[in-house]
């Protein structure tokens, strides 16, 4: 039956989405189906086949043969997205061999946070999401396909893929993922050496060293951010096949894994043998099973942004209450860095996804009875792929983790409730994360320093005005001021200011995603102060309280004075221009708040 805390939140969701999602699922049956070439004129569909060969031709003259989009995020500047070079050659080979043809339908953008971090291009970051999602639509708007395989791993461009296929919910889809990275200078030392660079005791020379020894080959990083966070919901969500999420790029059992997926989209486009549409397969039950997921293994925080997102191109509305209540009851089992000193190799070593999922469906915690692009149940995602010889086969894999200090069961959680947190309190709402934080920094109560970008709180750091106890508030960092850049420049100082004995803690209306750490942090502040937000009332002195155990964020000042005051009226005239950004002013005017989304589709 399930545990009762999480049927509860899954039947909330749905009561509160009835119409949204009822007319979503009333718009993609609309269309189940509808994709006839043969409907097409002749001149639309010669464009579409002029450059097949002349099998392909024939064979897509008429509607007995599938043709699968594929919609790929690589470029061979950034590790995660250079392994996908090679995927469409494989995926045509295994879809023709199967009976079908596959055309690569278009490419969207994918830039790296870890690349823009403090810099303006960061502004575009969040923002690049949306657009992800508008060139996925620009490329099935061709209307010639039968289902689609989403090639794409990193913090923007697995929500923005998935909001686009949200949006074309009667195809079927799959998405196909490129692994991690083998496992290079480990990510704690990596973090001690970038603390040493902030106190000015290592060069820039030991710096890039360090970071160029951590970020070394092809794949995603290896520690636990969006990117992995990502895969993990995926996979867990049941929209990538199992047990594929932290495969080693360009190796024989991810070859093996991209040509299945290939062949299974196949068999899922079949009108007679099992359509499968993702609109039905993302429903609330799936997008439960991707929070439980994420509080599970303390993933990425952005995710409080995009699965809210993600969760309303499918009709279905989420609210941060809902993350908050799961939380309650749903434990800590992984620890990976930045909430542990292991990556996601070892996790993936220690039994990674299928020990996970199969310890939280014994337990009641995720929905078992869902659709999946691997068939009805979550039951398969206990497997684990290997090769036998030259065939991929899944196998049973051990219940238990091999290594408990990375990996544990519901039976013996590092925490009883999930690692991520909704604080509220007279500055607005706010995301925290808890996992990596010791219980002695759970509380902070502090004076306030303000600051309206990350650049005046490094200054101040080098000039040694913030060795003291201090609540650090950067304000204006929201979606409508500047596009909400990730702003991970504070945490190597903070983080000194903490191995000092200091009591230190971040608020602010911007993000810090996946790699947040030992730093208490309230983040994704809403409403956001260019909106008028509690936190643009904060001045210098006020006493701030974050308390991650009452889940509250509190300025202790009078309320009737603290109501009173005015939010502070920044000139934000030079986030306008450079890097692109007067591109986007559009998304700024227009966009939602983070609980809804930073979006500007809803």
């Amino acid at each position: 039956m399930g545990h009762r805390q999480i049927r509860a939140v899954t039947d909330r969701i749905a009561a509160r989405s009835a119409e949204t999602r009822g007319r979503y699922l009333e718009a993609i049956h609309a269309r189940a189906g509808s994709m006839r070439r043969s409907q097409l004129g002749c001149a639309n569909l010669a464009h579409a086949i002029a450059a097949c060969s002349t099998q392909e031709k024939t064979l897509l003259g008429g509607d007995d043969v599938a043709n699968i989009a594929i919609v790929t995020s690589y470029n061979d500047m950034l590790s995660a997205h250079r392994p996908y070079a090679r995927y469409p050659d494989l995926i045509k080979a295994a879809v023709a061999a199967a009976g079908g043809v596959a055309q690569v339908a278009g490419g969207v953008p994918a830039m790296c946070d870890g690349v823009t971090q403090g810099r303006a291009g960061m502004e575009l970051s969040l923002f690049s999401r949306d657009v992800i999602a508008m060139a996925t639509a620009v490329a099935l708007s061709h209307d010639v396909f039968d289902g689609a395989l989403f090639l794409g791993v990193c913090d923007k461009i697995v929500p923005g893929l998935l909001i686009a296929a949200l949006s074309f919910g009667h195809l079927p889809g799959i998405f196909v993922p490129a692994g991690p990275m083998p496992s290079g200078l480990s990510n704690s030392e990596k973090s001690r050496i970038r603390e040493m660079h902030a106190e000015g005791k290592v060069d820039r020379a030991t710096l890039l060293a360090a970071e160029s020894a951590a970020y070394h080959g092809a794949g995603t990083c290896t520690f636990y951010g969006t990117a992995n966070s990502n895969q993990m919901l995926m996979e867990i969500m049941g929209l990538q096949l199992p047990g594929g999420s932290f495969v080693h790029p360009d190796t024989e059992l991810r070859d093996a894994l991209t040509e299945a997926a290939a062949r299974r989209i196949l068999q899922i486009t079949d009108r007679r043998n099992g359509l499968t549409p993702i609109g039905e397969i993302v429903d609330e039950r799936a997008i439960v099973n991707g929070i439980v997921g994420l509080l599970a293994t303390g993933g990425s925080t952005n995710h409080t942004i995009h699965l809210t997102a993600m969760a309303r191109a499918a009709g279905i509305q989420v609210d941060w209450h809902d993350f908050a209540d799961l939380s309650d009851v749903v434990p800590l089992l992984a620890r990976i860095y930045p909430n542990g000193t292991a990556d996601v190799n070892g996790f993936e070593d220690a039994g990674g996804m299928p020990v996970l999922i199969g310890s939280l469906l014994d337990h009641g915690l995720l929905h078992d009875d869902v659709r999946t692009v691997w068939g009805q149940g979550l039951a398969a995602y206990r497997a684990r792929p290997r090769m036998a010889g030259r065939n991929l086969v899944w196998h049973d894999v051990a219940t238990e983790s091999s290594d408990m200090t990375i990996l544990r069961s519901v039976d013996a959680p590092f925490c009883p409730n999930g690692g991520i947190r909704i604080l509220a309190g007279n500055v607005g709402r706010a995301v925290t994360k808890v996992s990596a934080i010791v219980a002695k920094s759970r509380v902070v109560e502090a004076p306030a320093l303000v600051f309206r970008n990350q650049e005046s709180f490094l200054a101040a750091f080098k000039a040694g005005k913030l060795h003291r106890d201090v609540v650090v508030v950067v304000t204006h960092q929201g979606p409508v001021a500047n596009g909400m850049p990730e702003l991970h420049k504070l945490m190597p100082p903070l983080g000194v200011l903490q191995n000092l004995g200091f009591a230190v803690a971040l608020v602010t209306d911007g993000r810090m995603s996946g790699a947040s750490g030992k730093v208490p942090a309230a983040i994704h502040v809403t409403p956001e102060a260019a909106c008028g937000g509690g936190i643009g009332k904060i001045r210098d002195g006020d006493v701030v309280r974050l308390d991650t155990e009452a889940n509250t964020l509190t300025v202790l000042v009078d309320a009737a004075e603290f109501s009173a005051r005015d939010s502070a009226d920044v000139d934000l005239a030079a986030n306008e221009f450079g890097t692109g950004r007067e591109l986007f002013s559009c998304f700024r005017r227009n966009v939602s708040a983070a609980d809804r989304g930073a979006s500007v589709f809803t």
